[in-house]
Formats: structure tokens, C-alpha cells, sequence
């Protein structure tokens, strides 16, 4: 009877977290129309957002547009919201590393499409129909790496504050250009860049469309790492090295601590500590643990 009762209980968490990770910013109340905003986006097509999971609960997302330098077409920006979706339901995942094609990480929105839904409602459906998917994306109870070969610029340098940790390779850079477009980040990015690099480092950034190189980025925090290839697969393999050393251990205990960590990072300090309560429920008396219980390890 307290054995059924605690599975009960135990999948009525995973549930309401689960859902918790999926909840929409914005809906009709905010004047939000995603299924309009989504066949606008449908008619710019172009690239694609490749997924790949490896046996280890690594996954790697490529951007592929490399002849625009893997701006975001339509179609790109309704991928990746797939592709999400796809990486909430993997529950094997413990790892994700985010990549450009062909050398480079993101060069933001395909113009041609920005051009098309310049005015001002179409312009703010996009905006809440990318925070959407990008904040999915950070509450992804995986470890996140954004992969900065070669230029991450306008909502590319967006994207990489979607991620937990920044890697760079020699000569790239990170920039957020929004002020020579006349508008500021619209997909999260300054939030999100507030939160990891300070108000002070962020306002500089933003107003003076700085270039980051990645000395610079390790100055302010923004990223972790200068990797020593600029070569496409080399520095993949090395971002797989660097992201494992993270990822080692039971994919429940991984995601366990990835979904803690979210939880105090956004939430009410009361909030933070049941969430963490409920999140410890999911692996108190788990396999990871009773394994851990047997073998007795000394902690030095």
C-alpha cells in the first residue's frame, strides 16, 4: 500500500513539473496569436534545426542556413520549437550542445522574413512566439552548451543566453547589433544577458553593440571557455569533452540537478525550496540512490 502510494505520488511530481517547463509565456490574453504567427512564418522557408541524440544523453542541435550564416528563416524558427518540444520528452537526455553549420554559430533572422512581418502586431507575435521557445528551451532539464564558432549576432547572440554555458572558439565573437537595426533584443536576450553578465556589462553591451571576442567574453563571465580549435568537428568533439565532465552519472540525478537549479533561479525563494522538495522526491529511494547506498562511498 506504501509502496503504490509513493509511485502515486512520485509520478504526480514528474507530471506537474513537466507541465511547469511547458507553460506559454504569453497566450491570447497578451494579445498573442500563435497559430497566425506560425503561417506567416511557414511561408519563409529555407535551412533547417537538426537534432541528434547520442547514446551518451548528449544531444547536438545544428543550425543549417549555412550560406546566410545560419540566420533563422520562418521555417527554422517553427523547427526549433519542434525540436524543443522533441528534447522535453527525451528522458534519457542529460546534455545539449548548440552548433552552427559550416563555421559559424547564428547570424540572427533571415532578413527577407523580418522584412515581410514588419508591422508591429506580426513584429510582437514573433517576439512572444521565440521567447516561448527559447525560454522551453532554457528550463530544458538538460545541461546546455552553446558551441560559438565563427559570428553569434542579433537574436544568434540571443540564443547562446538560452543556454547554461557559453564555449568559444578562437576569432569568434559574440555581439549584439540590435541598436544599428533601431531595436533592442526581443527574443529574451537582454534579460537573460542581465542575469549572466550584470546590468552594469549588459547595458555596455547592448548600447554600444560591442563585439565580444572571447578573451572578453571570459572577462565578463559570459562564457567559460576558449576551446583551442576553430575547426568544425574538432571543436565539437572538444565542446562533447567539456559538457561530459557534467553529464557523468544516472540521466535522473543529471536532470534532477538541472531542474533545482532552474527552480532557484526563477522562482520565489518559498517556491524554489518545495519545487527542490518535489524535485528530491523524484530520486530519494531511486535506483542512483539505493546504488549509492550500497557501494558506501567516502566523500574526501
Amino acid at each position: 500500500m506504501a509502496v503504490s502510494l509513493w509511485k502515486k505520488i512520485f509520478q504526480t511530481t514528474k507530471e506537474r513539473i513537466l507541465q511547469q517547463r511547458r507553460v506559454s509565456l504569453y497566450n491570447v490574453a497578451h494579445g498573442y496569436e500563435e497559430e497566425l504567427i506560425k503561417k506567416k512564418l511557414q511561408q519563409f522557408a529555407g535551412g533547417s534545426i537538426n537534432l541528434s541524440k547520442e547514446d551518451n544523453g548528449i544531444g547536438i542541435l545544428t543550425l543549417n542556413n549555412p550560406q546566410l550564416m545560419n540566420a533563422f528563416t520562418g521555417t527554422m524558427m517553427l523547427e526549433l520549437q519542434e525540436k524543443v518540444a522533441e528534447l522535453e520528452n527525451w528522458k534519457d537526455g542529460k546534455g545539449l550542445i548548440i552548433c552552427g553549420a559550416g563555421n559559424t554559430f547564428c547570424s540572427g533572422s533571415d532578413l527577407n522574413a523580418v522584412k515581410a512581418i514588419s508591422n508591429c502586431q506580426d513584429g510582437m507575435n514573433m517576439c512572444m512566439f521565440m521567447q516561448n521557445t527559447l525560454t522551453r528551451l532554457m528550463r530544458l532539464p538538460l545541461i546546455s552548451v552553446a558551441l560559438i564558432q565563427g559570428k553569434a549576432i542579433g537574436g544568434g547572440a540571443e540564443l547562446t543566453t538560452a543556454c547554461d554555458f557559453r564555449l568559444m572558439t578562437p576569432g569568434s565573437e559574440i555581439r549584439f547589433v540590435h541598436k544599428h537595426m533601431g531595436l533592442v533584443p526581443g527574443w529574451g536576450g537582454a534579460a537573460r544577458l542581465v542575469r549572466i553578465v550584470g546590468s552594469g556589462a549588459a547595458l555596455r553591451l547592448l548600447s554600444g553593440a560591442l563585439k565580444v571576442d572571447p578573451e572578453r567574453a571570459l572577462r565578463l563571465g559570459l562564457s567559460e571557455e576558449t576551446l583551442l580549435s576553430s575547426e568544425e568537428s574538432a571543436s565539437l568533439e572538444e565542446a562533447r569533452a567539456w559538457l561530459s565532465q557534467y553529464t557523468e552519472g544516472p540521466a535522473s540525478v543529471i536532470r534532477a540537478v538541472k531542474q533545482v537549479v532552474t527552480a532557484g533561479r526563477e522562482l520565489p525563494l518559498e517556491d524554489a525550496l518545495r519545487t527542490e522538495k518535489d524535485v528530491f522526491g523524484t530520486v530519494w529511494g531511486g535506483p542512483a540512490n539505493l546504488q549509492a547506498l550500497v557501494r558506501r562511498p567516502k566523500h574526501k
